[in-house]
């Protein structure tokens, strides 16, 4: 029996990723992970928090249009340990996700061939129980596979070849007319599924490099917040509201008086560095924070920006209104105290409660979080 779809009214007006799901992949099997506007996964070593987060990486550059080999650089640590190839000494792997949004509730299954080489084996796209676009290996020695998509006209189906390379989904805008309404639903669902999973910032603060002056450049924050201060001289300028609030933060996960974070030239204006202004005429440099100030100072920093600041894809031909941004965190609270663990966390949840961001983030033990609500918590085990 086919559910009825919750009425358009009712439905998220912001594409976002809902579930993960890790049907064949590293070390997980048939697993399906809920993500809400806050997601910890946690798990003792071993357990595929990051793979998971990998994952969900990998679905994001393929929804972006990046090349297979792109999304996924190393296939075979991908496939389950113990998959066995077939006749013809193929090996793979599946994942999938569901984004909800105006459309309702889109679910992507995608198979890959890792072995003996990386293609797309197949794609699944449905929604409300009816598969609007479909692809399949027909043909091994060809480098295409072959699509049928949803159609309602003349025809009930469309079929035609699509790169082996690519995500089907995200190359269905170019190949689809948009001229029967069945066309029309599987464009809609398709630019659902792409807007939700595009806009991904992984995150890793490294504070072994962000402790120096950098170059100044764009403004735009690396991964690893290499370039912190570049990011600080641009922002404190153009948003003093976002800025103040990052101050509040850093005063709450810094030691000692904080009155501001600043930025200013350095090494004859070819350089940028970062301080503390203390509020005493003293000032403190960032190369003397420990580790957790920093990542916690970068963190915050995220989590207060957008796409604009961010060194994200973001999609340009939606309306910044209408985007979520996901940050990936591996290992959130490495280096972090309990105080700034805490704060982390409430400030996190207070900025993906307004739904422009997300986050997903791991941590080996969870327990933190207890009590801080808008958090969900995914435990895996290495079973």
């Amino acid at each position: 029996m086919t559910t009825a779809p919750p009425p358009r009214s009712s439905r998220p007006t912001l594409p976002r990723v809902t579930e993960l799901r890790l049907s064949a992949f590293a070390t997980h099997r048939a697993a399906r992970l809920p993500l809400g506007p806050l997601t910890l996964l946690t798990g003792p070593s071993g357990s595929g928090k990051t793979r998971a987060l990998r994952a969900y990486e990998a679905l994001a550059r393929l929804g972006g249009g990046a090349e297979l080999g792109e999304a996924f650089p190393e296939p075979g640590a991908c496939v389950p340990e113990r998959a066995r190839a077939d006749a013809q000494r193929r090996r793979g792997f599946r994942i999938g996700c569901t984004a909800d949004g105006p459309e309702g509730p889109v679910r992507l299954e995608v198979a890959v061939q890792a072995e003996p080489a990386l293609r797309i084996a197949g794609e699944r796209l449905t929604a409300d129980g009816t598969t609007l676009l479909e692809t399949a290996l027909r043909d091994p020695g060809r480098r295409t596979v072959q699509a049928a998509w949803h159609t309602a006209g003349a025809a009930p189906v469309t079929r035609a070849p699509l790169p082996d390379d690519r995500l089907g989904t995200a190359l269905l805008p170019l190949r689809v007319a948009g001229k029967t309404p069945g066309q029309r639903r599987v464009l809609a669902a398709a630019e659902q599924m792409v807007v939700a999973l595009r806009s991904v910032f992984p995150c890793d603060p490294r504070p072994e490099r962000m402790r120096g002056p950098v170059p100044a450049g764009a403004g735009r924050l690396l991964g690893g917040c290499d370039n912190l201060a570049d990011v600080l001289w641009r922002t404190r300028a153009e948003c003093g509201r976002r800025h103040a609030l990052l101050v509040d933060a850093v005063r709450a996960g810094c030691a000692g008086p904080v009155t501001d974070l600043l930025a200013e030239p350095y090494d004859a204006g070819r350089l940028v560095r970062a301080l503390l202004d203390r509020g005493d005429g003293s000032r403190t440099e960032l190369r003397r924070l420990g580790d957790g100030e920093l990542r916690y100072t970068a963190l915050a920093l995220v989590l207060l920006t957008g796409p604009g600041v961010l060194e994200v894809d973001a999609p340009g031909e939606v309306p910044a209104a209408l985007q979520t941004l996901t940050v990936l965190a591996d290992e959130l609270d490495r280096a972090l105290d309990p105080g700034q663990r805490g704060e982390l966390l409430r400030l996190a949840a207070r900025m993906c409660e307004r739904g422009h961001i997300r986050l997903m983030g791991a941590s080996s033990d969870a327990s933190w979080a207890a009590g801080v609500s808008g958090v969900t918590v995914v435990h895996l085990n290495r079973d």
